[in-house]
């Protein structure tokens, strides 16, 4: 394995920087790294959005009964914890370096680095020692997540939801897209224009959303308790007494396995902060404690919530059944009146906006990763990081307080703009759909691709490294938990079910069947599937490509690594060269002749 740069040799590989095949990628600095609270609120913001507002109707329908929809939301806690436990032991694990840690002194080490699964997938399902198949699971997937790793169903029902807000109950269509390309747009241009900025409007969303919650969770309260505010009178062990809170007449699986499937897209957002590892100060003293708090928060807010739900909403409510999400509902039955409806609706939008920010930030870091691997054209294109314009004109008009240590703040623009992309690509490919129909099949297919298919691959990777002698999983590890390997064996399990069952058909009564859902169950499932084809097809691509020019395509990541100077013994990438090169093929043996003068 080849050793990363020391101080001196990473200075002449400046020096000597070939614009055209290479690029230097430098990590915010220290006053720039992201902090504990942002952790959290990265977590809370992704988390808190359109899900607790819509799915709980969803799960309520397709179970029946409250105290099942109850027992689904805790286990959905449980499960995302786990989920949450493999990724702090892969995270905090990987990537292995070998790193010199005094003059002629090296030593295995991870050295955390954004991306989330893509590293995870990367070091586990290839060879360690040859680096075997080259570029296979870089494009199985990194093609899925660039096309399908966004929320662009998300920014559909912002568009639904800002015009109920409007007193446009049935909006056209062409309105309520051109409204969720408006949000996509303004996400992208605030990160563009600011990397603080964006950090800032992200932990300010957490807040304001953790306040609405807690103001929802007391009216609920205060509502089941007898007190009268405007709507008509509940009486809340109608719902929740236990001898009527699990009555149901739902017996089919499916109508449960696709309502655990909304909670557990709902829970998603514990991973957020793993794609911007390398960009969080002290990441090994911040994660465990504070993302397992985020997710203990979470689950406590989501459960709090749907009992305050049914406090204040009847299950016998004639509206359930057919209303869109439980919010709504819960604020007509609170206040009785128009306008509470439209103070939620606007209160929803808010909230997956501030979803849309988040992963704006993240998955653009994500798909900036994927490029420096070199599988996409003008990989060095999207790559590259360029500094925001407000930091430019910081330095203009505030010259003394611009420079922040070593560079200014930058930001992966190119990637953003490629998110851009691929997030209007697929409200383009959905919009012959009717809004709802189309949140609800881009919603399914984000879930079942990038949370359970890559959350099975990941966690069942776990498994494998923990099993498997020869990848020394022991030494590597960097954290271990009292329940191991229970959480790996618990999300494996469930992403595994849940890939599996989502292949069942609802009954006719289930708000998961065609004449409810106008999708036929089987068709996420299967272009959840499909997508790992799509990602053999791009490495076929490449490689006939190669084949073709005689040439192999050869990238190589130079870091510049260092220890951190706030944890002992512990090291961060303080910045990497980047090089893509075509080396021509020698025919008789197939290798290519390699101009690498890389240091070992």
């Amino acid at each position: 394995m080849a050793a990363d740069f020391d101080e001196d040799d990473w200075n002449r590989a400046v020096e000597d920087l070939d614009e055209d095949h290479q690029r230097i990628d430098e990590a915010p600095t220290t006053n720039q790294r992201l902090g504990r609270f942002t952790v959290v609120a990265l977590i809370l913001n992704r988390t808190i959005g359109s899900g607790i507002f819509v799915s709980p109707i969803k799960v309520y329908n397709g179970t029946g009964s409250v105290g099942a929809s109850m027992l689904l939301w805790f286990l959905g806690g449980i499960v995302g914890t786990c989920g949450l436990l493999v990724w702090l032991e892969l995270g905090l694990s990987l990537p292995i370096r070998v790193v010199q840690v005094m003059p002629g002194i090296f030593e295995r080490t991870s050295v955390p680095r954004s991306g989330g699964e893509k590293n995870y997938l990367e070091f586990i399902y290839t060879n360690p020692t040859t680096g075997r198949p080259k570029f296979l699971v870089t494009c199985m997937y990194g093609i899925v997540f660039i096309l399908l790793g966004n929320l662009s169903g998300n920014a559909i029902a912002f568009g639904t939801f800002i015009m109920e807000a409007a007193g446009v109950p049935d909006p056209s269509k062409a309105v309520v897209i051109g409204i969720a390309i408006a949000a996509l747009t303004l996400a992208i241009g605030v990160h563009i224009f600011s990397r603080r900025g964006g950090i800032l409007l992200n932990n300010g969303f957490a807040v304001v959303k953790v306040l609405i919650l807690l103001t929802m969770i007391v009216l609920g309260f205060i509502k089941g308790a007898g007190h009268k505010l405007g709507g008509p009178a509940v009486d809340a062990a109608d719902s929740l007494a236990p001898n009527v809170a699990f009555k149901t007449d739902k017996r089919d699986l499916a109508s449960y396995t696709d309502s655990f499937l909304f909670i557990v897209y709902t829970y998603s957002g514990f991973e957020q902060p793993f794609y911007v590892l390398s960009e969080v100060s002290r990441p090994r003293k911040v994660f465990p404690k504070y993302t397992l708090l985020a997710m203990l928060a979470t689950t406590s807010l989501f459960v709090l919530m749907n009992i305050s739900y049914f406090c204040a909403v009847s299950k016998d409510t004639p509206d359930i059944a057919s209303a869109q999400d439980m919010a709504t509902v819960f604020f007509d039955q609170v206040f009785g009146n128009e306008t509470a409806k439209r103070v939620m609706s606007a209160m929803i939008a808010f909230s997956i906006f501030g979803n849309i920010v988040v992963m704006t930030f993240t998955a653009a870091r994500v798909k900036q990763e994927i490029a420096k691997e070199g599988i996409l054209p003008f990989s060095l294109f999207f790559a590259t990081g360029h500094t925001t314009s407000f930091a430019r004109l910081k330095e203009r008009f505030f010259p003394s307080r611009a420079l922040d240590n070593e560079h200014l703040e930058q930001t992966p623009m190119a990637a953003l703009g490629l998110h851009w992309f691929t997030s209007v690509f697929l409200i383009a490919i959905t919009s012959m759909m009717d809004t709802g129909t189309a949140y609800s099949a881009l919603v399914g297919l984000y879930s079942y691709t990038i949370i359970i298919l890559m959350g099975f691959f990941c966690s069942g990777g776990l498994l494998y490294l923990k099993l498997s002698p020869s990848r020394n999983w022991k030494e590597d590890a960097n954290i271990r938990f009292w329940i191991d390997p229970l959480h790996a064996v618990i999300y494996c399990v469930t992403c595994g079910f849940l890939l599996v069952a989502s292949f069942v058909k609802p009954a006719d009564n289930s708000p998961y069947s065609y004449q409810n859902s106008h999708i036929q169950w089987f068709v996420i499932p299967t272009i959840g599937l499909s997508t790992l084809t799509w990602g053999l097809m791009w490495y076929g691509g490449l490689h006939l490509v190669m084949y073709r020019k005689m040439k192999d395509l050869v990238v190589t990541r130079l870091a510049l690594v260092v220890p951190d100077n706030k944890v002992e013994g512990q090291f961060i990438q303080k910045a990497e060269i980047i090089r893509h090169e075509w080396h021509v093929r020698i025919p008789s043996s197939g290798a290519s002749i390699d101009y690498d003068n890389e240091m070992s």
